[in-house]
C-alpha cells in the first residue's frame, strides 16, 4: 500500500496518455475522462484517511533510499490539497462537457486537462525540490496548450505573455535550485531542512530564500509579480479559467508555504517580513482591481490576488493559529473560486457578455443561479458560518498574536471590500429590469449548474462542518509548525 500515494498522479497521467490515441471520439473521451477523474477523487479521499490513520506516507522511487533518490511524500497538507484538486478538476470537467465545444475537444483538450492535473498533484506530493520543478513544468506545458486552444486573437496574445513570464521564472527556478544544491549538497526537501538547521541559515541561505520567493511569487501571483495574471486568466474559455484560477496560483502559494516553513524558518526577521509586506500589498492591489472593474471575469480574477495575499500573510506570521487559518483558507479558496468562475461562465453563456453594464434582471428567469451566486459571494467574503470565515478569523488571530496589527486589520477590512466587489455583480447583474438575450434559450443552464452548485454545497459543508474538518487541518498544520515531523518521516530509514 506504500505505492498508494502515486495513484492521484498515475491515474490522470494514464488518462491523458490513453485519450491521446482517440482524439476524434469525443463522447468516449468525455466518459473516460469523467470516470477516471471521479476515481481520482475516491483514491484521494482514501489517501487522506490513510494519512490520518497511519501518519505521513513516503515512497522512495526505484528503491533509492532518501536522501539519495527521488522521494514522494504525502503528509496531511499534501493529501488535502490533492483531494481538493481532484474535486475541482472533476467539476471543471463536468462543466466542459456542455460548454467547451467539440472544436476544442478534438484538439486534445482532455489529454491536456489530465496532464495539468498530473503536474498539480505531483507538485503537492513531491519531496524533492528539483522534482518540484519538473512537476511545475508538466503543469505549465499543459496550461500553455489549454490557454491557446481555440486560437482566438486574445488567447494567442495572452499565451505569448504567459509563456514568456513562465519561461523566465522557470529558468530562475533552475538557477535557484542549483544555487541551493551548491550550498547544502542535497535536493531532498527534508534533508535540505536538516542541512540548513546545522548551519543556522547564514546570509547565503537568506539570499536563496528571496530567490525562491521571486520564483514562486511569479507563479503564485504575489505583488508585484501578478502583472501577467489578469490578462492571461481572462483569455481562455470558462472551464479552463476556473481550473487555472482555482489551482495554478495555489501551487505557487503551496510552494512558498512549504519552503518557508520547512527550509527558511530559522531567521524569520528578514525573509518573512518581506513576505508579509508583499502579502499585504497583494491584498491592497487586488482589492483595488476588484472594485475598479465592471467586467465580471476581471472582478473574480482580482479576487484571486486578494486570497493569495491573505494566505501568505498567515504564513509570514509563523504562528500556529495563522498557519492553521492559511491551510483552511487555501482549501476554501480553491473550492469557492472554481465555483465562482463557473457561475460567471453560466452568466456569460446566457447573456453573451462579461460586461456588467450589459447584464441585469437575471434573477427573474434564473433564481437558482442568482441564489447560488449569492451564497458563494458570502462564502468568499468570509461571512459566518461559511468556510471563508473560519480561515480568515484564524489568520487575523495569528496576526495579532505576532503583533502584526496593521496586516491583520487589512485582512479584516479586505473581507468587506471583497463582499462589495462580488455583491456588485449580484446587485447589478441579477436585480434590475430583465433583459432578453439572444440565444439564451439554447443555453443548457440546468446542466451547466450541476458543477458549481456541487462546489458551493461542498464549500458550505466545509464551513458549517468545520469542527469535523478541523482535526485534519490541525494535522496538516502540525507538520508546518514542527518541521521535525516531516524530516523524521522522510529520513527515518537513513
Amino acid at each position: 500500500m506504500i505505492n498508494f500515494l502515486l495513484l492521484p498522479i498515475l491515474i490522470p497521467l494514464m488518462t491523458g496518455v490513453l485519450l491521446i490515441f482517440f482524439p476524434k471520439q469525443i463522447k468516449w473521451q468525455r466518459w473516460m475522462a469523467g470516470i477516471l477523474s471521479f476515481i481520482t477523487i475516491i483514491v484521494s479521499t482514501m489517501l487522506v484517511q490513510k494519512v490520518k490513520t497511519n501518519g505521513i506516507q513516503t515512497l522512495n522511487v526505484s528503491s533509492w533510499d532518501a536522501p539519495f533518490g527521488i522521494t514522494l511524500v504525502s503528509d496531511m497538507l499534501s493529501a488535502l490539497l490533492v483531494l481538493t484538486t481532484s474535486i475541482v478538476a472533476f467539476a471543471c470537467l463536468l462543466f466542459s462537457f456542455r460548454s467547451i465545444g467539440e472544436e476544442r475537444e478534438k484538439f486534445y483538450y482532455y489529454p491536456c486537462f489530465s496532464f495539468l492535473i498530473v503536474g498539480v498533484n505531483g507538485a503537492f506530493t513531491t519531496g524533492d525540490i528539483f522534482n518540484l520543478f519538473v512537476f511545475f513544468e508538466v503543469m505549465l506545458m499543459a496550461s500553455y496548450a489549454l490557454m491557446v486552444l481555440g486560437g482566438t486573437k486574445i488567447q494567442l496574445r495572452e499565451t505569448i505573455k504567459y509563456l514568456l513570464v513562465n519561461v523566465i521564472s522557470s529558468a530562475l527556478f533552475v538557477i535557484t535550485v542549483a544555487y541551493l544544491y551548491s550550498v547544502v549538497g542535497t535536493l531532498n526537501m527534508a534533508h535540505i531542512s536538516e542541512r540548513i538547521s546545522e548551519v543556522g541559515q547564514p546570509g547565503i541561505i537568506t539570499v536563496i530564500a528571496i530567490l525562491f520567493l521571486i520564483v514562486f511569487g511569479v507563479k503564485g501571483a504575489i505583488f508585484p509579480l501578478f502583472f501577467w495574471l489578469p490578462g492571461s486568466y481572462y483569455a481562455p474559455p470558462v472551464p479552463v479559467m476556473a481550473l487555472f484560477g482555482a489551482l495554478l496560483t495555489k501551487v505557487g502559494v503551496y510552494s512558498i508555504m512549504r519552503t518557508y516553513t520547512l527550509f527558511f524558518y530559522h531567521d524569520t526577521g528578514y525573509t518573512h517580513q518581506i513576505l508579509a509586506i508583499l502579502a499585504i500589498l497583494s491584498i491592497i492591489f487586488g482589492v483595488i482591481g476588484a472594485i475598479a472593474y465592471s467586467d465580471i471575469k476581471k472582478i473574480v480574477i482580482y479576487n484571486i490576488i486578494i486570497a493569495v495575499g491573505a494566505i501568505l500573510f498567515g504564513v509570514s506570521t509563523m504562528t500556529p493559529d495563522a498557519l492553521t487559518g492559511s491551510v483552511f483558507y487555501l482549501i476554501h479558496d480553491m473550492l469557492i473560486k472554481a465555483a465562482l468562475f463557473l457561475l460567471v461562465g453560466v452568466m456569460i453563456a446566457i447573456t453573451g457578455t462579461s460586461n456588467l453594464k450589459d447584464i441585469s434582471g437575471l434573477i427573474k428567469r434564473y433564481p437558482g443561479l442568482a441564489w447560488t451566486f449569492f451564497v458563494s459571494a458570502l462564502a468568499l467574503a468570509g461571512i459566518p458560518p461559511l468556510s471563508g470565515f473560519v480561515g480568515k478569523l484564524l489568520i487575523i488571530k495569528g496576526g495579532f498574536e505576532a503583533e502584526q496589527y496593521g496586516g491583520a486589520a487589512i485582512v479584516l477590512m479586505s473581507s468587506l471590500l471583497i463582499l462589495f466587489s462580488i455583491m456588485k455583480i449580484f446587485i447589478n447583474g441579477f436585480w434590475g429590469a430583465p433583459r432578453a438575450y439572444e440565444g439564451e434559450e439554447k443555453v443548457p443552464v440546468r446542466t451547466l449548474m450541476i458543477a458549481p452548485v456541487a462546489l458551493v454545497i461542498i464549500s458550505v459543508l466545509y464551513g458549517v462542518g468545520s469542527e469535523l474538518v478541523f482535526p485534519y487541518i490541525s494535522q496538516a498544520t502540525e507538520t508546518l509548525v514542527n518541521p521535525e515531523i516531516y524530516i523524521e518521516a522522510v529520513l527515518k530509514e537513513r
